[in-house]
């Protein structure tokens, strides 16, 4: 029996390519590589948390863009469409409301 199906809480799903979770990957990396200053403060001083927010929903676009799943529930959940976009909500509410 593979280990897949001895663990029976494995998702079943087939892993694929999300479009829009990738393509939300590949702008964030864009802006960020071209407009850095949006993850700095007014003063210039880097925002390590609106950057940190920034960056995780760019790790979890990727990953779930990619089709990759991961197997242990904590790293799915971190890297999930839902938790890119929830990373990106919060980012652009930091960086806008403050």
């Amino acid at each position: 029996m593979p280990p897949e199906a001895a663990a029976g809480k494995e998702d079943s799903r087939p892993a694929s390519i999300q479009p829009l979770a990738l393509g939300l990957g590949i702008v964030l990396m864009l802006v960020g590589s071209f407009r850095p200053d949006w993850l700095a403060e007014a003063s210039g001083k880097a925002n390590h948390g609106l950057a940190m927010l920034w960056f995780w929903a760019m790790a979890a676009g990727f990953v779930r863009g990619v089709g990759f799943i991961p197997h242990f529930w904590l790293w799915r959940w971190i890297f999930s469409g839902w938790a890119a976009f929830a990373a990106l909500a919060a980012a652009l509410a930091w960086r806008f409301a403050g």
